[in-house]
């Protein structure tokens, strides 16, 4: 079981500020003050007295005393409980609910800060527990198992996965996979969607929704023009069809993003960045995946994959790219088991021990490479190109240049992955000699970039001829000029890696989702509609 981070210490002033928004109780020694699975719990901080954190099958994870406090991410998520909380000494506390407590952490700075924080370190510490969270049975050769794994790891959601044996329940093939939620209930063979709604994560739409602006796609560009459309007064929709912060939500560490010298993981800034466009009121509504783009009389219907759809008077698309495969054999099977297009936590656990291999020559797989050496013998990397510096950050390769647990094999290709059910290695070959070697790994992270999200646009915005979203002067078609980040279609923006000619940065992207609010006001304006004020 990994150890559990400890509980910041609240000074009395802020024990105070805490009081002033919630209500003193007590509790004697066994009670329960909430168990997995529940949604209906405050926030606790602890005058005094003692309460053990436990799974959900009563082991103990850790204790919080005297001017702790209890809690972690779900409370501001809105998510089920994944852990029981037993009183083991008397207890005095403040209990606060949940949309107090958000607005309190919004109004004092240090206070959110330290509680955000402290949610944040505990939910990566649940993701690397044993034991916690819902538990997903099915076997590994399953679509749809493969599926929901990865649906969860991407969510960055506290679960187990485990083969079907003799003494579980006997399930139909259809059945399965089966999932085992935080108190008891069971989900058979559910989509991601379904799954998402039971743990209280998924905002179950209307099956019209109307609203000034849609976001589609929550990478960082995406979740930018959220916390801005919404702090600006625009009614605003977020729908994301995989998982809340997009690509950049599964990077292990950021480094070159300005305002965090000591770097930043993807899935802090993402959950930091979902957090403060729920505090402005932004909805966010996933699994929900964008199918279509329609102009209907004078707004703009996004069809999505439940048959739902969403009008809207300006869209921003901001759907990013997806990831580029290996085009090597039974790559599909090994998905999910062995085969990864992320490096975290979760993953690192998994192959913790084991050698592995990373492909691709850009940051990514630099950031990835370094990250997993922590946790392996040896990391195996592959790069077509004959320098590391060509696609990577000169920083990134020199550091891995440093890291003596890696092997960088230039102008190297995988052509066959070895074993059954799992990875048990790679046969590569040279580009300049041809000649084939086997590189023993147990897991194997690829990361060779993406292509444009576009498919699901059709015909209602131009593209060019690889797919990426053309935007400004470059979209205008006669019908009058096109504000910077807007497509062919006035009212439709693009931000982000959908955009051609984005610099594919993080900050780039973040900066046109917050630039593209301001072009939206600009163009209600132009055309008539009435705007909020814009703050300035």
């Amino acid at each position: 079981m990994t150890a559990a981070p400890p509980s910041p210490i609240l000074t009395e002033a802020q024990m105070a500020t805490l009081a002033a928004a919630g209500i003193e109780r007590t509790a004697g020694v066994g009670d329960v003050l909430y168990r997995a699975g529940d949604r209906d719990f405050p926030f606790m901080a602890i005058i005094e007295g003692e309460a053990a954190i436990q799974d959900g099958r009563g082991r103990e994870i850790l204790r919080h005393r005297d001017s702790g406090f209890v809690g972690e991410l779900s409370l501001l998520t809105g998510q089920s409980a994944y852990l029981t909380v037993v009183v083991t000494r008397s207890m005095r506390y403040i209990a606060v609910e949940p949309a107090a407590l958000r607005r309190l952490m919004f109004e004092d700075g240090p206070l959110g800060d330290l509680i955000l924080s402290a949610f944040l370190a505990r939910r990566e510490a649940l993701q690397q527990t044993e034991g916690v969270g819902f538990a997903i049975v099915g076997p590994r050769s399953s679509a749809s198992t493969r599926r929901l794994v990865d649906f969860a790891r991407r969510n960055r959601l506290p679960y187990t996965w485990h083969e079907p044996d003799g003494s579980a329940p006997t399930h139909a093939p259809d059945e399965l996979p089966v999932v085992r939620l935080p108190g008891g209930v069971e989900l058979r063979n559910p989509s991601g969607a379904e799954v998402s709604r039971a743990l209280g994560i998924g905002l179950e739409l209307e099956p019209r929704e109307e609203v000034d602006l849609v976001v589609v796609g929550s990478g960082p560009a995406g979740l930018g023009a959220a916390v801005y459309g919404a702090s600006e007064g625009l009614a605003t929709l977020v729908v994301e069809g995989t998982a809340l912060g997009g690509q950049a939500g599964t990077s292990r560490r950021i480094e070159n993003y300005l305002g965090f010298p000591a770097g930043i993981s993807g899935s802090e800034l993402a959950e930091r960045a979902t957090v403060q466009a729920r505090k402005f009121g932004a909805r966010l509504s996933v699994p929900s995946e964008a199918r279509s783009l329609a102009r209907r009389d004078g707004h703009y219907i996004v069809g999505l994959h439940d048959g739902s759809e969403v009008e809207a008077r300006n869209v921003v698309i901001a759907t990013g790219a997806r990831y580029r495969k290996l085009d090597v054999p039974r790559l599909e099977e090994l998905e999910g088991t062995s085969v990864y297009y992320a490096a975290t936590s979760m993953e690192a656990q998994l192959c913790r021990g084991d050698e592995v291999a990373v492909v691709g020559g850009g940051n990514s797989a630099g950031q990835a490479t370094v990250y997993l050496s922590q946790f392996t013998p040896r990391v195996h990397l592959l790069v077509r190109e004959d320098d590391l510096g060509v696609n990577m950050s000169r920083y990134l390769a020199d550091r891995i240049v440093r890291t003596p647990n890696v092997e960088i094999l230039l102008r190297h290709e995988v052509r066959e992955l070895v074993g059954e059910g799992t990875l048990e290695g790679l046969v590569v070959e040279n580009l300049e000699t041809h000649e084939g070697r086997r590189v023993d790994a147990r897991a194997l992270f690829v990361f060779i970039g993406a292509d444009p999200h576009t498919d699901w646009l059709g015909d209602c915005v131009a593209l060019d001829d690889r797919g990426y979203v053309i935007t400004g002067s470059a979209a205008a078609d006669g019908d009058g000029e096109r504000l910077a980040l807007e497509t062919s279609v006035p009212g439709i923006f693009a931000v982000g890696d959908v955009r051609r000619g984005s610099v594919k940065r993080m900050a780039s992207g973040v900066g046109e989702g917050a630039m593209a609010v301001r072009l939206v006001h600009e163009r209600m304006a132009s055309d008539g509609q009435p705007v909020p004020p814009l703050d300035l």
